[in-house]
């Protein structure tokens, strides 16, 4: 007798960071259909393979379809894999985290996206939990010795935001001073001539990143 052929199931899932009252939460999304239909979760789907290149670019697709967002940084995690994971069946989930600032999120006005800071973030359905903490993993470590946190800002900031952006990343505290030393020396922002934010009653020089893409360090931040 033959034995029937498992068919695995393979979607994407995306840990959507966002920075908010200097703490770094997770964007979920309330699932419409069963299984844990209601429920909070990470922005996911199905990759198509007629469609998708690559994971990534159904990573990309689904924050589109599903949220109407659009993001800088779209990075792959790891991959989720086994037959306990997902009632439907055995079940391979690509993970990827994105950062988005905050001002796109609120921008987007969606009912069905909820943020939540990332300690907060817990019982989620799936094994959403575990790619949620090893998502917060990877960015604590790699934002010490690259410009990941700036991503979590608008492309235009002010040196306070961007100290602040860098403490909620690595979970610490850093020294003004120390930090300002560095990202000179590190050369990894530049003046935007003529700009100041006007948040406060002092307006501060705005400044931007000179690469458009992460750019890893050889020292720590």
């Amino acid at each position: 007798m033959a034995t029937e052929l498992i068919r695995p199931i393979l979607t994407v899932d995306v840990v959507l960071l966002t920075l908010h009252d200097d703490r770094i939460q997770v964007v979920l999304q309330a699932r419409e259909k069963a299984p844990h239909a209601g429920q909070l979760a990470l922005i996911g789907g199905y990759v198509h393979p007629e469609e998708d290149p690559s994971t990534q670019t159904a990573a990309a697709r689904v924050l589109r379809g599903k949220a109407g967002l659009s993001v800088r940084v779209l990075e792959q995690l790891m991959t989720f894999s086994g037959g306990s994971r997902d009632p439907r069946g055995w079940s391979a989930s690509v993970a990827y985290y994105a950062l988005l600032p905050h001002r796109d999120f609120a921008a987007r006005g969606d009912a069905s996206l909820r943020m939540l800071p990332v300690a907060e973030a817990k019982g989620l359905p799936f094994d959403h939990d575990a790619i949620v903490a090893g998502a917060i993993q990877r960015c604590r470590r790699r934002a010490a010795y690259s410009s990941l946190p700036a991503f979590l800002l608008p492309p235009e900031f002010t040196l306070p935001e961007l100290r602040r952006a860098y403490e909620a990343a690595l979970g610490r505290s850093l020294n003004d001073s120390a930090f300002r030393r560095k990202i000179d020396e590190l050369r990894m922002i530049e003046p935007v001539a003529g700009s100041l934010s006007k948040v406060t009653a002092r307006p501060a020089q705005l400044f931007r990143l000179t690469k458009a893409n992460v750019v890893e360090f050889d020292r720590t931040v």
